[in-house]
């Protein structure tokens, strides 16, 4: 559908709020739409390989579009998928996704039940067929492939966004100037690419959901070989039930430091201030013979394929060298002149990455290199195209701290993701709900508050502490969930989960009903089915009874959660 001559914008808008699905969603009407190249800088669509068709996702009839673009002067190609909701269901919203692990998302529909338009792009190397970032990060031995990582880190999804939000307009009939509410979710590497792009494209967005995110790319990525490490530097390698155990040791020991015994710690701060781990040695732990299968995806024990382990019956009792490993583990990574590196997970977070492996011949636990630390080391430190390292030989601490800057300095532009001044966001009027479960195995949950410290002092370094965090709260939120694990809940934490955070976005973007808890849900335990409001950052729960808790502020638990590193030279945000 073309706009002719002598017809007013009006008019066309309203003849396509009129027209059927399957009269707009032909490659004629959007091509039509296309912008001319030049209109979005750096973009130049190809209208010859646009495609059209109608299709249905769930109880949604959408149509279904593809368009292909350059970058002017490189001959490369980029193929977006674009999933545009039947006339009668659109809500004049954009929608983009978030990915997880190397992957950038997939799925053209995620907001079709929000009334939006939503898009996926393959970020030129084939991102919508499955391939991995970490798969084409090296040219070869040596060479970075820097198009790919500016895409995966930040551009792809910027890009997919500006385009998308073009053809919306015009496929519905709207003038380019209109209002297009446009939202971010996603968690762990989709939590960082929120991230990327609220502090890239800050004018894009009205509203960003970000949980776990796995910014700070060099220290997270490179953290999760430390546990190896520390197995390593002790020459102690502990079986996993041991772990397990002071795991659930500690989670017992903790519970009710909260005000509530309900299986869930509430507080780790006040656990990390009261509890001893030292107190667990002694204790017997016995754990069954088992067989398990890795499916190998996305940031998983073995990134390459699914494998296959076997752990025999383990019984025993917790001795001082398991607690040295954990105590060290949840201490954070410190170089030998005792500066601190980085921040660790929570006490009471599930050691994973500590996981040893059994061998058959000397029937004894050895290291087992967990394959999202060993790979990004190769890859993107060593700049070697292998999936792991072979051995720790040679490996100290302080190995492991030239690692994380070699990585800062070398992907600050792309990949780190910490620009903590947000302001283009924040005056274009943008809302940050960030949430982060507070025994997150795998991004450590200090990571996301050590970020809100940083954009506090950036933003607002010139005013009282109670001024700063009145003007942040007003567009920057921050939740730390109880219990919950990475992304979701915790099969060792009965705790609460928020399932809504899009429609209490939506509510805030576009009705002005600014949160002040974030609505959460517990789903398995005594308390299932109990609703939690779940309290901002920083204040914390305390229970006053089994069925109520405030949200208190307490400086000893604050400063718990405050962290510097002096083992860089340059600010870590």
């Amino acid at each position: 559908m073309r706009l002719q001559r002598g017809v007013s914008a009006a008019a066309f808008a309203a003849a396509a709020s009129a027209s059927s699905l399957s009269e707009l969603c032909t490659v004629s009407n959007v091509e039509s739409v296309l912008p001319a190249n030049g209109t979005l800088l750096g973009i130049s669509v190809l209208p010859s390989l646009t495609t059209a068709n109608t299709a249905s996702s769930e109880s949604y009839d959408y149509c279904n579009v593809t368009l292909t673009y350059t970058h002017p002067g490189k001959g490369d190609r980029i193929i977006v998928q674009y999933g545009l909701p039947a006339p009668a269901d659109y809500k004049k919203r954009f929608y983009v996704a978030g990915g997880g692990g190397y992957s950038l998302s997939t799925s053209s529909t995620g907001g079709l039940e929000y009334g939006a338009a939503s898009g996926a792009t393959d970020a030129g190397y084939g991102a919508l067929s499955g391939v991995g970032y970490d798969d084409v990060v090296l040219s070869g031995n040596g060479s970075i492939n820097w198009d790919a990582t500016y895409m995966f880190s930040y551009q792809a999804l910027g890009e997919m966004a500006k385009l998308g939000k073009y053809v919306t307009k015009g496929f519905y009939g709207d003038s380019t100037s209109s209002k297009v509410y446009t939202y971010y979710e996603g968690c762990s590497d989709g939590g960082r690419e929120g991230m990327s792009q609220i502090q890239r494209y800050g004018d894009e967005y009205d509203g960003a959901i970000t949980g776990a995110p796995a910014f700070r790319y060099a220290q997270q990525q490179a953290n999760h070989i430390f546990s190896s490490v520390v197995e390593h530097t002790q020459d102690y390698f502990p079986a996993p039930c041991a772990l397990s155990k002071i795991v659930n040791a500690t989670i017992a020991a903790c519970d009710p430091l909260d005000g509530r015994t309900d299986g869930v710690i509430s507080r780790t701060d006040l656990c990390q201030l009261n509890f001893n781990l030292s107190s667990i040695i002694g204790e017997s732990y016995y754990c069954a013979a088992e067989t398990s299968t890795s499916l190998g995806f996305g940031f998983s024990k073995r990134a390459d394929g699914s494998t296959t382990t076997y752990q025999p019956a383990q019984n025993g009792t917790v001795n001082a060298n398991d607690v040295a490993v954990a105590q060290a583990i949840y201490d954070g990574l410190h170089n030998t002149q005792g500066e601190r590196a980085y921040l660790s997970w929570q006490i009471g977070s599930e050691l994973s990455d500590a996981e040893t492996e059994y061998n058959n011949n000397t029937k004894a636990w050895e290291l087992d290199i967990t394959s999202m630390g060993g790979e990004y080391i190769a890859k993107f430190v060593q700049l070697l195209d292998l999936d792991n390292l072979s051995t720790l030989e040679g490996v100290t601490y302080d190995t492991v701290v030239d690692w994380m800057n070699t990585a800062m300095v070398r992907y600050m532009d792309s990949l780190q993701t910490t620009v903590p001044d947000l302001t283009t966001f924040q005056e274009s009027g943008g809302k940050l709900i960030h949430y982060h479960g507070e025994s997150d195995p795998s991004v450590p949950t200090a990571s996301s508050v050590h970020y809100w410290q940083s954009v506090l002092s950036i933003m607002y370094p010139n005013i009282t502490q109670s001024k700063a965090l009145s003007k942040l709260q007003d567009w920057y939120q921050l939740y730390l969930i109880p219990g919950a694990a990475h992304c979701g809940t915790n099969d060792l934490q009965p705790g609460p989960y928020p399932e809504d955070n899009m429609q209490t976005m939506i509510n805030w973007v576009e009705n002005g009903v600014k949160p002040t808890r974030l609505n959460a849900t517990v789903s398995s335990g005594e308390y299932e089915g109990e609703t939690q409001m779940l309290c901002q950052w920083p204040s914390r729960p305390l229970w006053k009874n089994t069925t109520s808790f405030d949200c208190v502020f307490d400086k000893a638990s604050y400063e718990s959660w405050t962290y510097e590193f002096p083992a860089f030279k340059v600010p870590v945000y």
